[in-house]
């Protein structure tokens, strides 16, 4: 028999091996035994359905969902970084699935050789993602915490992420040693004007990539429930138009930080600019689409990682 050579014989060939290969999920060697040719020549023709387009790829798989959402969120709000994992209704936690996207994300930067500083704001969310970090041995590196550490009772703030994260990486770690919310503009000045503050203040100004929680206000957000805030002080500001908090400096639905008031008395470090560094926020949940949303709207935050309903949402709104 004659051995064919002419072009429309090979991309025949091409086609046959890449079904087998892409479509019945045969192996080369199996696409060799049936065709009866070696596996490189298997090898080959697969490759050359590739390079001739005969393969159209589509992934059918809830992620890919998940990097369509990815893509929109970029290109409407202009992100650096976005990621979006898949919701589950039936999760008992609100932080499955970003907590491990989270840390990917935290693990990623600090693989780099050369040295950044990276800031932490703090949150449930947050501590969850640090929890999950393995054990890094990062000397090049700087952290520093943008939140206090200090209750309001005084004792050390359980949801302040800095010497979590102390206990996995193994970098220079710089503390806020500060309350979150002082009793007055004054004090925070006080406080912010001590040598060892006002070097952790110009390190956080300095953060090559920055990670915070999106706080959503009312009676049930985490300043009233972890009782830096009273019931009737959070409703004032949201009834003033306030509509989110990152480390506790309040925004309104615009994404612009509130003028006077409670942001007089913040001890965090200042929120990076997103001009200068890549601001991630990690956030879900309808109760909390308000805040994300207006984050987003200001460009408070550059980068996002949400689940997929929560990304829909965004979308529509």
């Amino acid at each position: 028999m004659a051995k064919r050579s002419d072009s429309h014989g090979r991309l025949d060939d091409a086609a046959r091996a890449g079904w087998l290969y892409y479509v019945a999920g045969r192996t080369q060697d199996e696409i060799a035994a049936a065709m009866g040719i070696s596996r490189q020549s298997a090898q080959r023709l697969v490759s050359l359905a590739v390079a001739e387009r005969l393969i159209k790829v589509r992934l059918d798989h809830p992620i890919a969902a998940c990097l369509e959402l990815g893509e929109g969120l970029r290109a409407k709000y202009g992100l650096r970084q976005v990621e979006v994992v898949p919701s589950d209704p039936a999760a008992g936690s609100t932080t499955v699935g970003l907590a491990e996207a989270g840390a990917a994300e935290i693990e990623r930067w600090l693989k780099r050789s050369d040295p950044i500083v990276l800031a932490v704001g703090t949150g449930r969310t947050l501590k969850a993602a640090v929890d999950q970090l393995s054990p890094m041995e990062c000397p090049q590196h700087r952290i520093v915490s943008l939140t206090g550490n200090i209750g309001p009772d005084g004792s050390a703030a359980y949801y302040n992420v800095i010497f979590s994260m102390a206990d996995a990486i193994k970098s220079r770690h710089f503390p806020m040693p500060l309350p979150v919310l002082c009793s007055s503009a004054e004090e925070r000045d006080t406080l912010h004007d001590q040598a060892l503050v006002r070097s952790t203040l110009a390190l956080g100004a300095q953060a090559d990539v920055t990670f915070v929680g999106i706080g959503e206000l009312g009676p049930e957000g985490p300043l009233c429930i972890d009782g830096f805030l009273a019931k009737d002080e959070m409703m004032t500001l949201v009834e003033g138009g306030a509509a989110g908090e990152i480390c506790g400096w309040m925004f309104d639905h615009d994404g612009k930080l509130l003028s006077g008031s409670i942001n007089d008395r913040v001890a965090s470090v200042p929120i990076p600019s997103s001009d200068a560094s890549c601001v991630i926020g990690l956030a879900q949940g309808r109760r909390k689409l308000r805040a994300i949303a207006a984050a987003l709207k200001g460009r408070l935050i550059n980068g996002l990682i949400t689940d997929e309903a929560t990304a829909e949402q965004l979308l529509r709104g």
